[in-house]
């Protein structure tokens, strides 16, 4: 009897948002699979409320928070924003450990961000750095 097995391998793909052109296609460059969920959750978790077109809800309050004084108080609450919005607007992200750790010198957060993609084994860390631009 034959056997048939089938991988659902789902690839994702975005474009480059510093819309940098490829040098033989003369097209905009593209995003695949990690690249392309991790650029998406950046941009989710950098996205403020009202910011999209025909699509406020999504977005996050974390610049809100950035105006604050830094302290963990206000750290936990990034954190709880972050996994928030993701958990709201990501559907391919599993949140694994979120740690903000407030940096008054710098005045700012250092965000490390550990999630699994869904039907993927291996985390991916993000680590970025939050201070407000204004």
């Amino acid at each position: 009897m034959a056997q048939v097995t089938i991988e659902s391998t789902r690839t994702f793909r975005d474009l480059d948002l510093n819309f940098t052109i490829h040098p033989v296609r003369k097209d905009v460059n593209t995003h695949k699979n990690e690249y392309a969920i991790i650029n998406a959750v950046k941009n989710l978790i950098l996205t403020n409320h009202y910011e999209r077109p025909f699509r406020p809800e999504i977005g996050s309050s974390i610049r809100r928070l950035l105006f604050e004084n830094i302290d963990t108080v206000i750290a936990a609450q990034l954190e709880r924003a972050v996994v928030e919005t993701i958990e709201n607007f990501e559907p391919r992200v599993q949140v694994s450990t979120i740690t903000a750790l407030p940096d008054p010198d710098h005045n700012g957060y250092k965000m490390v961000l550990e999630f699994f993609v869904i039907n993927r084994a291996e985390p991916i860390t993000i680590n970025f750095f939050l201070e407000r631009i204004r």
